[in-house]
């Protein structure tokens, strides 16, 4: 995986548990950073640290048009987009390191 890339992404605190919906153009670094607490505010707070779900994008203009889409989506449609693709709520990020 290429160190630049725009994705939009979502943490839980576990299966099911408190979601969040991001964007970066640097997934490793940026899960890393919510993993470690250096990022102030819900996902430290909240103790969202599992990367359940991401896509890349051609443009970062793309990516932060569909994290904005997501963002607006019911709770039970992001399980459902969740789940199609990690059912068992895996942690992704050790496969990106």
């Amino acid at each position: 995986m290429r160190t630049r890339l725009p994705c939009t992404y979502i943490l839980a605190s576990a299966p099911r548990g408190t979601l969040y919906t991001g964007v970066t153009s640097n997934l490793v670094q940026r899960v890393w950073q919510h993993r470690n607490n250096l990022t102030p505010g819900f996902t430290s707070q909240h103790r969202i640290h599992r990367l359940v779900w991401f896509e890349t994008h051609d443009t970062m203009h793309a990516a932060i048009t569909r994290e904005k889409r997501l963002k607006a989506w019911q709770r039970l449609w992001k399980i459902q987009l969740i789940e199609s693709t990690n059912a068992e709520w895996r942690d992704l990020y050790p496969d990106l390191i």
